[in-house]
């Protein structure tokens, strides 16, 4: 149903379905899961609609099982980088002169085939490589890909609305949204599989042709997305995979005069990097380069003495485990008051025995494996560092395995010390820290968390307490770009919960709103004069 205003209609998000033992959709899942298990995939890449296979094949392995080979992938090189950029940049200016609509049927058409048809595959593709239960691959895979899809198309036609208020008599005033001057580059990480079609997605839907190159651990299911991009109708040299090292990419794309953009997800490090490279090469470039990025978190839950207890321990179990901690919104420190501190913890420690912990392929592990192998030595070395130090103290889990796959025990470490090792630093993984504060010291806490961290990415506040929940949105106001009250501080919608934070966090341009799609347009705007004068002398030029 339209809303008067936008012709596309007004879109709703779309529906998770529960995987309930005996439902269709868990059969269908199963039975993908099965056969892609079962089977090993032939992943090339794509370069102007072409498959493109080098003779570097490196195999894929799921990390909960990282002996079984599921995939292969061909490595490649900086001539692909650079065949990536050519056939971008030839498939441009047919691309953008694509009516807005021709190019929003596209994407809905993608949405619909990923709701459908290629529902199971696609959460199967997500299972298998980044070790996700079936609920989180559906939420990702499907549901939240589906949503910035449809979502991105009404905001999209809401920028192209976005017109002068005023035209005088004889003039016609109007905005020209194009897309920007040259190719974009799409940089992806493993954890979402949304993310990374959004990526890729969100600056074609606006005209834009993409280079885009995913993290290694997530190919196997980019390749899926390739099949959906090219049945839904993405032309030839749109959107181009290539699978190559980052570095190698870097010095192709970032030295090229007609890099225009990077939408990026990744680590703080990495994206700093990256922009400084930009800005050394600034000189190079036909245009201005627009540099989008959502980077690393130290995300964080806050309890108010009037902080509902049951509530708050499911929070904390959900907000830092799901996942395996690996989600950018993770929860990963905790600050609670002493007068509720023993309530809340048992029901967490009650919460994580009944945790089972395996392959994905098991409905009921609430835990997956790690990503891989570098992962997991980081989030071990961690966990080891916590219960050496003299101001911390491991009270939950703690034990790790990676004979079989990359599987870390959901671990708590209480300290004493708010600027602890693990308070401080983001982990990525099944990590969370606790630290216990004085009631009537929790202004002064909130201060602490302010300065604990330079990202600024989520953040929870749980009270009871309306003046306490009004005090401490104040704190916190630039400690979180997406901040919940009585939440956990993961789970964002597309449509209810644009997402992005700032400081160390990233740009803040706020994925699956408008605020990220005109990112990617340049404005121009044109004056048309039906009446032109004809004389350059004004009025007051007249004699007396």
């Amino acid at each position: 149903m339209s809303n008067g205003i936008f012709s596309v209609p007004v879109p709703v998000n779309e529906p998770v379905l529960s995987y309930a033992p005996g439902s269709p959709e868990k059969a269908e899942l199963k039975k993908a899961l099965a056969e892609m298990n079962g089977s090993v995939m032939d992943i090339p890449m794509f370069i102007g609609g072409k498959e493109v296979r080098s003779g570097t094949k490196i195999p894929l392995s799921p990390p909960h099982d990282h002996q079984h080979v599921i995939g292969h992938y061909y490595r490649g090189d900086a001539s692909h980088v650079k065949s990536a950029i050519d056939a971008a940049l030839q498939a441009k200016a047919a691309w953008a002169a694509l009516p807005w609509e021709q190019r929003a049927s596209v994407f809905l058409k993608a949405a619909d085939l990923i709701s459908g048809p290629y529902r199971a595959r696609l959460n199967a593709a997500t299972m298998l490589a980044q070790s996700k239960n079936v609920y989180q691959a559906e939420i990702d895979a499907v549901a939240e890909l589906a949503d910035f899809w449809r979502f991105n198309v009404y905001y999209m036609e809401g920028i192209y609305r976005q017109q002068p208020d005023v035209s005088p008599k004889t003039i016609w005033n109007r905005l020209e949204y194009r897309p920007l001057e040259g190719f974009i580059f799409a940089l992806s990480p493993f954890n979402f599989t949304s993310i990374c079609a959004n990526l890729s997605s969100a600056p074609a839907m606006m005209g834009n042709t993409v280079v885009w190159k995913p993290a290694d651990s997530q190919i196997y299911s980019a390749q899926v997305l390739m099949e959906v991009f090219r049945e839904a109708g993405v032309p030839d040299g749109v959107i181009n995979l290539v699978f190559v090292d980052g570095p190698e990419a870097g010095e192709v794309i970032f030295n090229h005069p007609d890099f225009a953009g990077l939408h990026f997800t990744g680590s703080t490090g990495v994206f700093q990097h990256l922009w400084k490279t930009i800005g050394n090469n600034i000189s190079r470039y036909r245009s201005y380069p627009r540099v989008v990025g959502e980077t690393g978190g130290k995300d964080f839950i806050f309890a108010h003495p009037s902080a509902d207890v049951e509530a708050l321990a499911v929070a904390i179990s959900r907000g830092s485990f799901e996942y395996q901690g690996q989600k950018c919104s993770a929860s990963s420190r905790a600050y609670i008051p002493r007068s509720i501190y023993v309530d809340v913890m048992s029901r967490v420690l009650a919460d994580l025995k009944t945790m089972k912990m395996g392959s994905p392929l098991d409905f009921r592990n609430f835990i997956n494996a790690v990503i891989d192998e570098r992962s997991f030595d980081k989030i071990a070395s961690y966990i080891d560092r916590a219960k050496a130090s003299p101001d911390s103290e491991v009270i939950a889990g703690g034990n790790y395995d990676k004979s079989k796959g990359y599987f870390i025990e959901p671990t708590i470490v209480k300290t004493n010390n708010p600027k602890s090792l693990t308070m401080c630093e983001e982990i990525f993984g099944p990590v969370l820290t606790v630290y216990e504060y004085e009631d009537d010291k929790w202004e002064e806490t909130i201060g602490l968390l302010d300065q604990t961290s330079p990202y600024a990415l989520t953040g929870a506040l749980f009270a009871q307490d309306r003046y306490a929940i009004h005090r401490g949105s104040q704190l916190l106001e630039h400690s979180a770009g997406n901040f919940y009250i009585n939440d956990k501080p993961t789970g964002a919608v597309v449509g209810q919960q644009p997402f992005g934070g700032a400081r160390g966090s990233g740009t803040n341009d706020k994925a699956g709103s408008y605020l990220n799609l005109i990112r990617w347009a340049s404005p121009r705007t044109i004056k048309e004069n039906f009446v032109p004068a004809k004389d350059y002398r004004y009025p007051f030029l007249a004699e007396e």
